[in-house]
């Protein structure tokens, strides 16, 4: 047996031994981001003593204007429009409902054109239009998640008032043909709108080169503060406010207005805009690193796009694992991961973007979504795949037929 004094001269571990033991990891950027630092510091004044109302004649209340100002110029910048072309919102989900029912309440009748994947803040919106009366076309996807353009122009009619197709998806990250839908609506003369909430600051996004006439976009998804976002208006085009009140953002969103977050969002808009070279690039190392994965694991594919998709976020399916379950166990390591959707979450249904892109009810309940952050390392992600590929394994044991074959990506197996 040995002694104390023996025991207490034994070296300690190494910091690198502890870290892989357990490291804390990060991965559901797409349901929300940590606050910049440099944003909290920008925000910081304006919850203190920089309290003024925005709409006041005083000093306090100017200052505060300017901030809003500077903000809208900054929001601007990121998406290429004009500044009076950008109104904020508490976020994406007021955003999404702001653009589809300020339409659609304008012409009070009519036709809708979306897809079959768009998040609940736009596919609940088009629901409740088509119980008072509207009419919605829900487009489908392909196995990658992508709208067919065509089958936008074929979906068009007379009476069609809106056309809504979401840019990157949450849940798989594909990225939808937005440019040729928009030039699409340009022919007809139909007002097309695009929730980018999931792709400003991690792709391209401007407002002319995307030919949209209105987009979301929410400042916690780019490391800025929760219960804030902007929404794309293109000068010229008429659509009717949700709420009444003030005179408040031009009287499309009356309401004193939450300057401190404002200004947090005008601040991650910018930095978003400034390092969007550097960030791009650090993502796609990180997604690089994870890839191998799809080789290494049996019957294990990507769902989405390989390359038209948002650079940061990756949704694999394991077959024969529960979700939910992989989700549990890596969290146990330190690892936070998500089945998909925030919005979604502690349902028991299958994803219904995986079971639009064709996967089959065990393969849906069998997926697991990685949104990668600019603060997460090479390293983290070498740990993640090592756990990753270790609990799946271990599941395996317990739920795997003794043979699971060696399954291609377009395996029938994972489709219905």
């Amino acid at each position: 047996m040995e002694s104390v004094t023996a025991i207490q001269e034994k070296p300690l571990p190494s910091e690198s031994a502890q870290r892989k033991t357990k490291m804390e990891v990060y991965l559901d950027h797409n349901a929300t981001t940590p606050l910049d630092p440099e944003v909290l510091e920008e925000m910081m004044p304006y919850l203190t003593s920089m309290y003024g109302n925005a709409s006041s004649l005083y000093l306090l209340g100017r200052k505060s204007r300017a901030a809003i100002t500077k903000a809208r110029e900054q929001v601007a910048a990121l998406i290429g429009a004009g500044e009076d072309e950008v109104f904020f919102t508490s976020g994406g989900t007021e955003s999404c409902n702001q653009a589809i029912k300020g339409i659609a309440y304008l012409k009070e009748t009519g036709h809708i054109v979306t897809s079959q994947i768009e998040h609940h803040a736009v596919m609940h919106t088009c629901q409740r239009l088509e119980r008072e009366g509207f009419r919605v076309t829900y487009l489908p996807v392909d196995r990658q998640g992508r709208v067919n353009p065509e089958d936008v122009r074929a979906a068009i009619a007379d009476s069609t008032i809106l056309i809504a197709v979401m840019h990157g998806n949450n849940e798989i990250g594909t990225l939808q043909p937005v440019a040729e839908i928009g030039l699409i609506a340009k022919e007809r003369n139909i007002p097309f709108f695009s929730d980018t909430v999931q792709s400003v600051g991690k792709v391209e996004v401007n407002v002319h080169k995307l030919n949209v006439d209105m987009l979301s976009l929410s400042a916690h998804k780019l490391h800025g503060p929760k219960g804030i976002g902007a929404l794309y208006i293109r000068k010229g085009l008429e659509i009717r406010p949700l709420l009444e009140g003030g005179s408040q953002e031009r009287k499309m969103r009356p309401g004193t207005e939450n300057v401190a977050s404002i200004v947090g969002l005008g601040k991650a808009a910018d930095l978003a805009r400034t390092h969007f070279d550097e960030n791009r690039e650090h993502m796609l190392r990180l997604r690089s690193r994870l890839m191998p994965m799809t080789e290494t694991i049996p019957a294990f594919r990507l769902n989405g796009h390989l390359t038209e998709t948002l650079p940061g976020t990756l949704n694999f399916c394991a077959r024969f694992v529960d979700g939910l379950t992989l989700v549990m166990n890596l969290s146990m390591k330190g690892i936070s991961i998500s089945t998909g959707s925030a919005c979604s979450s502690g349902s028991l249904s299958p994803s219904f973007v995986l079971k639009a892109c064709g996967l089959g009810d065990e393969a849906a309940h069998s997926s697991v979504r990685l949104s990668l952050g600019r603060e997460n390392t090479e390293e983290q992600m070498d740990y993640v795949m090592e756990e990753m590929v270790d609990a799946i394994e271990k599941l395996r044991l317990i739920t795997a037929p003794e043979d699971i074959g060696a399954c291609g990506e377009n395996c029938p197996c994972f489709f219905e």
